[in-house]
């Protein structure tokens, strides 16, 4: 049984490779996309099983216009989005408009575990192994 597909987006390359690693590693397939007008295009046609997707990339406003694209669509619009920012006044500032939009949040930096435990719960799989 093939592992769930992730896309990982970040204008940061270094991250965009250690979240492929560490994804990787734990048997999760990943795709990777810094440009933030290419990732609805992308989401749409890889269809991922999970998004994990930095909300402040390049513009203010990328990752809030990928988010909103991926909502309004009825293809994309029921895949996990886990939503990644440094910006930890900015993440608590916007919480209840991303649970609105069925987000879950992730402030960097983060451990390992976090990252899994978010994973596990986007994708349903609590507790695999």
């Amino acid at each position: 049984m093939a592992q769930p597909l992730i896309a990982v987006v970040n204008d940061d390359t270094v991250f965009l490779n250690l979240m492929h690693e560490l994804l990787s590693g734990e048997g999760y397939r990943t795709i990777i996309c810094k440009e933030g007008d290419k990732v609805y295009p992308l989401v749409k046609q890889e269809r991922p099983a999970l998004v994990v997707l930095d909300i402040r990339m390049g513009s203010p406003e990328a990752g809030w216009t990928t988010l909103e694209l991926l909502r309004l669509d009825p293809d994309t619009a029921r895949i996990p989005v886990i939503v990644c920012s440094a910006d930890s006044f900015f993440l608590r500032a916007k919480e209840a408009q991303l649970r609105e939009l069925n987000c879950d949040i992730l402030e960097k930096p983060f451990d390992l575990d976090t990252l899994l435990a978010k994973v596990d719960a986007a994708l349903g799989t609590e507790g695999r192994q």
